[in-house]
Parts: structure tokens; sequence; C-alpha cells
């Protein structure tokens, strides 16, 4: 930790990620929890438990020292569902955009010969991509505020997600989002190893996201007001 004026905690990003690694290093010691996630992670909409397990961890974060126990799946799914559903209301209009900016290009270059279709096209998907960004860095924020204080329409107030950012730093919460992505790509990356590529990603994928969740938790609590600890 570091001590800036007026007695505001700041949890340093490297110290983050270290206490996150040793903190999901601990899935490990239950090797039939972790093979429950990663069985669940694969099933659609069933997969929403593991999702409602990410929110569990960030909710329970960092007051508790180890991952939680996974239990209540009915609580577990109806969180996840949650998530999933405030994520697609964030990029819903990302989402649109890129859908529509690949299918004028399919269209483009397969059925009709129009050229600036297919311009148009390429244009859509990249302003999507680049709204999607911009998005994204509200939408996690809005996830953790909305684990964090429990209520639904919390993930869409504003205020309260925009000022918690400002507390911890703008600069220093997109170089943690920035931090996490490429990490999320180097392990992505494994799944192409021939072979064992596909087994390395499912066990690998329930895993980040507790690494993740961890990690989001400490960000959100790494600005608070009094002593130093």
């Amino acid at each position: 930790m570091r001590l800036k004026a007026g007695g505001v905690i700041k949890m340093r990003l490297e110290e983050n990620l270290r206490e996150s690694f040793d903190y999901t290093s601990k899935l490990f010691k239950d090797i039939g929890r972790l093979a429950i996630l990663i069985v669940l992670n694969i099933i659609p909409i069933v997969n929403f438990i593991v999702s409602g397990y990410f929110a569990k961890v960030i909710r329970e974060s960092p007051k508790s020292n180890a991952p939680p126990p996974l239990e209540k799946y009915g609580e577990l799914w109806v969180d996840g569902a949650k998530i999933f559903v405030v994520s697609l209301i964030y990029m819903i209009v990302p989402i649109a955009l890129l859908a529509a900016g690949m299918a004028s290009t399919i269209v483009a270059g397969i059925l009709t010969p129009t050229p600036g279709l297919g311009v148009i096209g390429s244009i859509l998907v990249a302003i999507g991509l680049i709204f999607a960004f911009f998005i994204m860095i509200i939408a996690l924020m809005a996830i953790v505020h909305m684990v964090k204080k429990g209520k639904l329409g919390d993930a869409f107030d504003f205020n309260a997600i925009l000022s918690k950012i400002r507390s911890i730093g703008w600069l220093n919460y997109i170089l943690w989002i920035v931090v996490i992505f490429v990490i999320g790509l180097i392990l992505a990356g494994l799944s192409f190893i021939p072979y064992i590529g596909w087994l390395i990603s499912l066990i690998i994928s329930p895993v980040f996201m507790v690494f993740t969740g961890r990690s989001a938790s400490n960000i959100y609590e790494s600005t608070t007001t009094g002593p130093t600890a």
C-alpha cells in the first residue's frame, strides 16, 4: 500500500496482481470445486453459475483470503444472469455496429460487387470496436459496483460509477484494464497449442475469471479514507 494526501490508500498495480495471483492459486487446493467450475463453464445458460461465482469472489473480496465455496447454485445463477444482462445492455450498440459492419462487408464481397458497401462495413466495424473499448471501461466498473452494492440498478448509477473511477484514478484504472486484457490475450493464445490447447483453455478460463474478480475487487476497494493499515 502507499499513502496519498488526505489519508487515501491506493493499492499498487503490481501488489494487486501479486495478491490476486496468490489468492487464485488457492483454487487448486480444492480440485473438485475447480473441476465443477470447468464443467459448468462449457454448458450454455448453466455457465451463468460460473459468472455468479465470479460475482461471489468480487463480493467477498478483499475480506476473504481464499476463493469461496461453490454452493447455493441458484443464487449464483441469478447473479450470473444479472452480469449477462448488464453486459448485454452496455454492449448492445457496439454489437449492433459490428454486426451491421460485418454484414455489409460480407454482402459487398460475396453477394454484390459493391466496393462502397464494403468500405462502409469496414468503417462500422472500426467504430464498433472503438465504441466497445470505451464502453467496456465503464461496464467493468459498473458490474463490480452492482455486485458490491447488491442491486441491478446500481450498474447504471453513472454518477457513483464515475466517482469511483475518479477516486481510483483514470490512469490507474485504465492501466489495470490494459494489463488484465494483455494477460487474457496471452492465456487465450495457449489454446492454440496443438493437441492440448483446448484442455488448457478449459482449465484456465474459470481460473482467470477468479483472478480477474479478485483483482477487480482490489482495485474497487483500493481507495478508502482513514489511517493506513
